[in-house]
């Protein structure tokens, strides 16, 4: 009896743990991820709706996953690029077989929610160009203004669009729009002065950077690569754009196999610059046209033409300043009162053409000719009477006491031209798990400069003026050169992706080789870079990078001064070498999912030795080298970035930045003059409840000081640190027309996608920064750092329409 009660016990739990058992059959799913040509699409994302389950299709758009079966499962097929698609399944059980097809996504700003991200797998991020369109901007250059929020980047002056990468100087960061390189300006000095840079962020389609670490197919620079492509139309489109700092235009049209984009641009910084410290006459303008052109006459042959005609004029003629500086309890009052002016010219002419060849599917040959040619000048005479006050704690102005005077001149002639001419031959051929990539180029320079620049200064106990020949000079610099040359590289590269036991893994390794004629220097590059996404946990992304990369002297590095009785006079220094920088990379990703909103964890640790440095001082944006090899140093830091979707539809970043690096000069131990310990950035998206008709964007940026000493002195001398950097900008926009909602707006709605309406507010916080000091004394020879600050607060309103 006791044991037929016992089986009779053991038979109800087995019949009361058999529905458990039912509902919680394992599930496997696989398939073949293909575009609507049939062919394979790798590393697109499979996942379960509601579930932590996920997976990534292979080098052949196969995937695999395995989950646990409910009444109703949704898998969910997405790529970058690509249309979501979903399968539902009812009561699923056993193994399932589901081929998808991903058609190709129609990017429609105001339409498309993207739901991944493609995966990063070689040096390069891909930054979505439509998140610069409504981002609050003072310089006016979206992409850069981009750029500079990203992890490792670092950029000082909201009027500029230069930017710094992991301790490098603004000169070691390479830009190329559809392979072509672009070059900037020489002579600037300032952001006031800079204007427009040449991408036009109407025209991008596509925004490829890396911080280091990056391909042999890429040209001698130390630092950074931002790779931009403009787009192909493939309908009648258009946009423009009007605000207090100027306007834009931008049409695309196409036909069959054509298609021709045209964008011109305004700007005038005349309203920004009111906000100085010096008052007076601004009139900054800046223009420029560009168009691209693409035809495809058949399946084998594609033209592509790039053209840009820029003009940057800045005119000025200074009133008065009033600055003042110090601590709460000692403050310090600089005014001034001026005469001269200021007029800078900068003209600069691009064109470019390639012809294409297609044999096939997997192979293409490209021979590519570009020019660039510039002429700046840079001419000003001012005159300053100035007067330092020292004003204690402030409460009384009227008991300040007068602690020096002095009057100081500024004179400049200064006149460069320089032509560039580029042909290229490069190729590319995909065999089966292999991508390789070659290019041979040829490179012609002329460059005319006339230079005739100095400073006098009368101050009690700074410059005295008492010689028997005249007024001592504090700097004169004379210099006449002329230079014509010829530069020769090449690069083979390989791209190889092959899946293992361990995952899926990306290689790329190549080499590249320079030879300058100038200097009879030859200089050769080997780089490699390898991912994995691991089988084990498909959501992470590990990544390694190393290479050699070399800095070819470009012009201002090799002028080299020397000074004769108190004028210093430029020379060329034909012993010059390239300086050289070994980058060392290790990083990865996460991706995972909050809310069922996509995020990604980004995060590398680098370091960068360098040798065969060319030590140079910064004031503002001018940067002066000492024209010749002298130091060795290196950069290391931690980059990290968290990517995502605070808001359900929106981008958002959060970076971190973290870094130290120096150079040995004559035996000593100095910070590099971007030496910027930490660096934060945010930028944050959001839409008002209930409402995606209202949006608004911040910008933050906290970035500590950089190192600086007196003018025209050493590197030695620089002792000090700037203050932070703190800047918050925000845009708040409404949207007034949309083309979804065709039943508002009726037949006005098929003319215009969107119509925003924007209103922006620079420095929110009106912070006061730095970007640059001006030196002064008072009678008792005390030398005093006078802050030459950047804009304050300002409001600015935008109408942007897109048709």
């Amino acid at each position: 009896m006791k044991l037929h009660t016992r089986y009779t016990y053991i038979i109800l739990v087995l019949f009361s743990l058999l529905p458990f058992s039912l509902s919680a059959q394992t599930v496997k799913i696989g398939g073949v991820i293909t575009d609507e040509a049939g062919e394979p699409i790798e590393l697109a994302t499979v996942r379960v709706e509601g579930m932590l389950v996920g997976a990534v299709s292979n080098l052949k758009g196969k995937y695999a996953l395995t989950f646990q079966s409910r009444d109703t499962v949704t898998v969910i097929y997405s790529m970058l690029g690509y249309q979501t698609r979903k399968r539902t399944l009812h009561k699923p059980k056993g193994n399932i077989s589901i081929n998808m097809v991903l058609p190709v996504a129609d990017y429609e700003l105001s339409e498309i929610t993207i739901t991944e991200r493609r995966r990063q797998t070689s040096s390069f991020q891909q930054l979505d160009a439509q998140s610069s369109k409504l981002m609050p901007d003072a310089s006016g250059n979206a992409i850069e203004s981009m750029i500079s929020m990203q992890a490792g980047v670092s950029s000082r002056n909201e009027l500029s669009s230069q930017y710094n990468v992991r301790g490098g100087s603004f000169d070691e960061n390479m830009v190329y729009v559809n392979g072509i390189e672009i070059y900037r300006p020489l002579l600037i000095r300032s952001g006031e002065q800079e204007g427009l840079s040449f991408l036009n962020s109407d025209m991008v389609s596509a925004v490829n950077f890396s911080t280091g670490g990056y391909d042999a197919k890429f040209g001698d620079k130390m630092s950074s690569v931002l790779d931009i492509t403009y787009k192909k139309v493939e309908k009648t489109e258009g946009s423009a754009r009007l605000s207090l700092l100027g306007g834009s235009a931008y049409a695309g049209v196409s036909a069959k196999n054509l298609s021709w984009t045209h964008g011109i641009r305004y700007k005038s910084n005349s309203y920004l610059l009111g906000t100085l410290d010096t008052k007076g006459e601004y009139d900054p303008r800046y223009i420029d046209y560009q168009t691209y052109l693409n035809w495809a006459p058949s399946k084998q042959w594609e033209i592509q033409i790039i053209g840009n005609i820029s003009e940057n004029k800045y005119n000025f003629k200074p009133e008065d300043r009033e600055t003042r500086f110090g601590t709460l309890s000692d403050i310090k009052k600089f005014k001034v009162y001026f005469e001269g002016k200021e007029r800078d010219v900068f003209r600069t002419f691009i064109g470019s053409g390639s012809l294409t060849y297609h044999a096939g599917e997997n192979h293409q040959v490209t021979l590519q000719a570009s020019a660039f040619k510039t002429k700046e000048q840079e001419t000003y005479d001012i005159t300053g009477q100035y007067w330092l006050s020292d004003l204690g704690s402030g409460e009384d102005e009227e008991e300040s006491e007068n602690i020096g005077i002095g009057t100081y001149m500024e004179h400049a002639r200064n006149y460069l031209s320089a032509n560039v001419q580029t042909y290229t031959l490069s190729g590319l051929h995909r065999i089966e798990r292999h991508a390789l990539r070659w290019g041979v180029e040829m490179k012609r320079e002329e460059i005319k400069e006339t230079l005739k620049e100095w400073e006098m200064r009368d101050s009690s106990g700074y410059s005295m003026p008492h010689v028997p020949d005249g007024p001592q000079l504090t700097y004169s610099l004379s210099a006449k050169n002329h230079i014509k040359s010829n530069r020769f590289s090449f690069y083979a590269q390989d791209t190889y992706r092959f899946q293992s036991g361990l995952g899926l893994f990306s290689l790329t390794a190549g080499v590249r080789g320079s030879y300058w004629d100038w200097n009879e220097e030859f200089i050769f590059s080997p780089r490699a870079s390898l991912s994995l996404i691991p089988e084990a946990n498909e959501q992470f992304t590990f990544r390694l990078a190393t290479g050699v990369y070399y800095q070819a002297p470009f012009y201002k590095e090799f002028r080299d001064t020397i000074t004769v009785d108190g004028t210093s006079y430029a020379s060329l220094n034909k012993s010059i070498k390239s300086q050289r920088s070994i980058h060392f990379v290790a990083g990865g990703d996460y991706n995972f999912r909050i809310a069922d909103r996509p995020f990604r964890f980004t995060t590398e640790l680098y370091y960068k030795a360098l040798s065969n440095l060319v030590p140079y001082n910064i004031d503002n944006l001018r940067i002066s080298y000492y024209g010749y090899n002298c130091a060795k140093g290196y950069a290391t830091g931690l980059d990290m970035k968290l990517f995502g979707e605070f808001v359900p539809g929106t981008d958002s970043w959060l970076s971190l930045s973290l870094m130290k690096t120096e150079e040995k000069i004559n035996g000593r131990w100095l910070p590099r003059p971007t030496d910027q310990s930490y660096n934060i950035s945010l930028f944050f998206t959001d839409y008002f409840p209930g409402s995606k008709l209202w949006k608004m964007n911040l910008k933050a940026n906290l970035a500590g000081g950089l190192p600086f000493g007196t003018p025209h002195g050493g590197r030695e001398e620089s002792l000090y640190r700037s203050s932070p950097y703190k800047r918050v900008d925000i845009g708040m926009y409404r949207c007034l027309l949309s083309n979804n909602d065709k039943s508002k707006y009726g037949k006005f709605s098929r003319y215009f996608r969107n119509i925003w309406l924007g209103v922006e507010v620079f420095n929110l916080l009106d912070m006061s920064n730095t970007s640059s000091y001006y030196w002064v004394s008072d009678y008792e020879n005390n030398q005093f750092a006078v802050p030459n600050y950047l804009t304050s607060r300002q409001i600015n309103v935008s109408l942007t329409a897109e048709f």
